[in-house]
């Protein structure tokens, strides 16, 4: 059962910290095996990921078939059902119309001394996308993170995957090829991560890794960065839901599962001003636990992290929200409107009954890959600027600099930087 709290409760404060910093993760110590990998992958490239992925993925792959042919795509293609590829195709045309409304302009002005001032946004060269393998084979992840680089402009993007026990999942596979990825590797782990950072004979070294993956892929992403970048270290996934009691609870209490059967450390929470509903949904959500097939990874991420706050008013649940910042946020009221004004922090944000997360999951349009454990207080999800970078530009004429020198050369001399300040002055024909 999830833990129920009341903000009428003397220990509401304690409790509700309970819930909100439970350690949901347990961190591997993963690190020193990690640096190892990476090491083998620098130092013998294609043999290491051959001996590695054959080692610990059973794949049976050679030098040779690293690389997923075009024909195994075709094959795997093949194997989609026409329902399933349309599905495939009106998610990937949606994420593509919404993401392309994310490039940024870029800009130039001449301010009062006529200097030349801007920034332009390029993309980064190539970009790495990990797909997890087994049974977390998510097309819809490949979509959300190939088709935003498409859509900035990537020239080469770079797919890697492991093939447990020698098998492919053909919905990634078409998912890929929908999304126009064409550089494709049966591998995984951070022996995946350290190809992808560093190359090797088959696989030339990318400009940014993005995508989920395990405690030895959110480690040799925190190894490489820097070398490359990445888009962020994913932790188990997680909901909040702000619902009125005019609501249906089995509604409600289906949105919260829909996480929860994600990963026994997902955590769902509801937050309802009516004591009556809470109740409902409780029993809802058993209910439906029992039904689920991921009923026992639902059921321990429901019973050890869920949670049922009950408010006095449906305003106070907004600062409540923001502590939590949660992945996923649902406002589930006749005018969620009044609600979204009030809160800051939340990774997504899903307005009204009729609009559960998972429709963000699938075929909105919106990215999926967003920030978890709070950090939507400080970062955003997955976009195309996660693929472009901002260069600014400035030019100068013998006026512009005339007019600005001066006051350069003097901050330069308080610094120290004597070379700076001659550079400086060399253009305005006078002596640092």
């Amino acid at each position: 059962m999830a833990r129920r709290l009341d903000v009428r409760d003397q220990d509401f404060a304690a409790a509700f910290d309970a819930l909100l910093f439970a350690k949901r993760e347990i961190e591997e110590d993963v690190a020193q095996a990690v640096r190892g990998l990476i090491a083998d992958v620098r130092a013998r490239g294609d043999a290491a990921l051959v001996d590695l992925t054959n080692k610990f993925d059973r794949a049976g792959i050679t030098a040779a078939t690293l690389r997923i042919s075009d024909a195994e795509i075709d094959g795997a293609v093949g194997q989609v059902s026409k329902e399933q590829m349309a599905a495939i195709d009106t998610a990937a045309a949606r994420i593509e119309a919404y993401h392309r409304r994310q490039i940024p302009a870029d800009e130039s002005f001449r301010d009062e001394t006529g200097a030349l001032l801007g920034w332009r946004w390029t993309a980064v060269d190539s970009a790495g996308l990990y797909v997890p393998g087994g049974t977390a084979s998510y097309p819809s992840s490949v979509l959300m993170n190939a088709i935003p680089a498409h859509v900035a402009g990537v020239a080469r993007i770079v797919m890697v995957t492991p093939a447990s026990g020698g098998r492919l999942n053909p919905l990634v596979l078409a998912a890929a090829r929908r999304a126009g990825v064409r550089d494709i590797f049966r591998i995984g782990g951070a022996q995946a991560v350290a190809a992808l950072a560093y190359g090797t004979e088959s696989i030339a070294p990318v400009d940014k890794i993005v995508g989920p993956g395990n405690a030895w892929v959110a480690a040799a992403k925190r190894e490489v960065f820097g070398q490359v970048g990445i888009d962020s270290i994913a932790g188990p996934s997680e909901i909040l839901v702000i619902a009125d009691g005019a609501n249906n609870p089995d509604w409600i209490a289906a949105d919260l599962l829909s996480q929860a059967e994600h990963d026994a450390s997902s955590q769902s929470i509801l937050i309802t001003d009516d004591r009556d509903f809470a109740d409902r949904v409780a029993t809802a959500a058993d209910r439906a636990l029992a039904l689920l097939p991921r009923r026992e990874i639902a059921s321990k991420s429901w019973n050890d992290y869920g949670g049922i706050i009950v408010v006095e008013r449906l305003a106070d649940a907004a600062a409540l929200a923001d502590r939590f910042a949660p992945e996923h946020l649902e406002i589930a009221t006749a005018e969620p409107a009044e609600l979204l004004a009030m809160v800051r922090h939340a990774g997504a944000i899903f307005l009204g009954r009729h609009t559960p997360e998972a429709m963000g999951d699938y075929i909105a349009g919106p990215n999926h890959v967003l920030p978890t454990s709070r950090s939507a207080r400080f970062s955003s999800g997955l976009s195309v600027l996660d693929f472009m970078k901002r260069t600014t530009l400035l030019s100068l004429d013998a006026g512009a600099i005339a007019a600005l020198g001066p006051q350069a050369v003097t901050l330069a001399e308080a610094e120290g930087l004597e070379a700076h300040a001659r550079s400086i002055a060399a253009r305005l024909n006078r002596k640092s």
